[in-house]
């Protein structure tokens, strides 16, 4: 097929999430050209929705904190709550990678992230998350917007990239766009997909993650799987397909409850008051045991001293603040009565939990308790799961290219975030670890970028 090129530059970006964004910033920075497309109407992505943590080893901030870190204690914490499922090594270097991902960020990018040393969060025996303030993603993507236009690159929204486009060797040499129902071409000498996963696309879901399709999905709408469904085509292949980050408390409002309710003690009851789940799991874990519950229905139980710990988030505060945070009573059976469910079932609950803390034997199998036992004044807040983003895809090496069957990678193609294949275990959301959706949209768009880039200068 001939092709008319409407456009010739060294990288195409698709995808304007962080995975996007930071790619486009790493290749920029070695000085070739970019353009960064975006499908929706304003750059983000899942970014733009998540607490903007990004876990890094060894940063300049922990040792400032006096805290000891490392890529290995980093690296066996990720692999350990995975299950011990994937590839090791890979995870490892994504590790050893981090340290400098954190801090090119600050200092290079100018971009506002501060250590986080109020909790560790799940999957981390250290403090590693680095977030806003805010802990809003959208504060992170706001740096990483100004930080494009700083370093002046090319940014197009509303143009979806609709494929690749190869030659007659099957390596890629540019990309097909549409915009108001345009087709165009732009030819370039690689090309990063940062189109995340496949978490809004329905039919994929059902198929690869069928114990949370039922959810209601809270990620980016552009999260649609073509990328992984391009670089199949090319030869790539996947794995994990069946591993997702699900949110076990997003409040009736469409709000994250903040899960440092959880972990600092507080509990999850059913409509029916009974608890149901080890808690400590964590938030993605828990995400499938809620969504069985009575019509998907939970409450989070904590007391005041909880809630004001989780007021220093901006999101949590927010639901305090339109009411969504009920309670300030001084009786569980009052608790019981302002959120309608059964006061003896819930007394007893919060009873029987209060006694396993002293004893050290939860019924459920929980350890970490946080600042528990609870204490008056108590509060509740109603919630339900969500998925937020699927966690399989392309299987790559360490340059963040897609690898074909036979090991050598799709020439000039580049993935990270969700179009890569994750490190969260192989199935199901319980190898989720705190910041790992992040973490390779970040750290494998880094390092696409710098290697696409470094190629292109060198003549490979």
């Amino acid at each position: 097929m001939s092709i008319t090129w409407n456009m010739e530059t060294d990288v195409v970006v698709l995808g304007g999430g962080g995975c996007g964004i930071v790619a486009a910033l790493a290749a920029r920075q070695k000085g070739v050209e970019v353009v960064l497309l975006e499908k929706d109407r304003r750059l983000g992505g899942n970014t733009s929705l998540s607490t903007g943590s990004v876990p890094g080893a060894g940063t300049r901030f922990q040792q400032e904190a006096g805290i000891e870190d490392s890529p290995e204690r980093m690296a066996q914490d990720i692999y350990n709550k995975g299950n011990r499922q994937g590839d090791y090594e890979l995870l490892l270097y994504l590790c050893q990678q981090s340290k400098w991902l954190v801090e090119w960020l600050v200092d290079d990018m100018q971009i506002n992230i501060e250590l986080i040393k109020e909790y560790k969060h799940v999957g981390h025996s250290q403090f590693r998350l680095h977030a806003p303030r805010s802990r809003r993603g959208t504060d992170l993507v706001n740096d990483l917007v100004k930080a494009l236009k700083r370093n002046e690159v090319v940014v197009a929204t509303n143009i979806a990239g609709t494929d690749l486009v190869t030659d007659e060797n099957g390596v890629v040499i540019g990309v097909k766009t549409e915009v108001n129902n345009t087709v165009e071409y732009i030819k370039c000498k690689k090309v990063i997909l940062g189109t995340n996963g496949f978490g809004a696309n329905k039919q994929m879901v059902e198929q690869f993650c069928p114990d949370i399709s039922k959810a209601t999905y809270f990620g980016a709408m552009g999260s649609t799987g073509e990328g992984i469904l391009w670089g199949q085509r090319l030869g790539g292949q996947v794995r994990a397909m069946g591993a997702y980050q699900g949110y076990a408390a997003v409040s009736t409002h469409g709000t994250l409850v903040s899960w440092t309710t959880v972990e600092k003690g507080g509990v999850l009851v059913n409509k029916d008051g009974k608890r149901f789940v080890d808690e400590s799991m964590g938030y993605s874990a828990c995400a499938g045991p809620v969504l069985r519950q009575e019509e998907g229905i939970v409450y989070v139980i904590l007391d005041e001293r909880i809630k004001k710990i989780a007021e220093s988030e901006d999101e949590f505060r927010e639901l305090v603040n339109i009411g969504a945070v009920k309670g300030g009573v001084n009786t569980i059976e009052e608790l019981a009565g302002l959120i309608q469910i059964d006061e003896a079932a819930l007394s007893e609950t919060v009873k029987d939990y209060q006694e396993a803390i002293k004893t050290g034997n939860d019924s459920f199998g929980r350890k970490e308790c946080g600042i528990a036992p609870l204490q008056a004044p108590y509060y509740a807040v109603k919630a339900s799961a969500g998925l937020f983003h699927t966690q399989g895809g392309l299987v790559i090496n360490k340059y963040a290219q897609p690898i074909k069957a036979d090991g050598t990678p799709i020439e000039n193609l580049y993935v990270g975030g969700g179009v890569a294949v994750g490190v969260s275990g192989e199935q199901g959301a319980g190898g989720y670890s705190s910041g790992n959706g992040l973490f390779t949209a970040l750290g494998w768009g880094k390092i696409a970028g710098e290697h696409a880039a470094s190629a292109i200068t060198e003549g490979r």
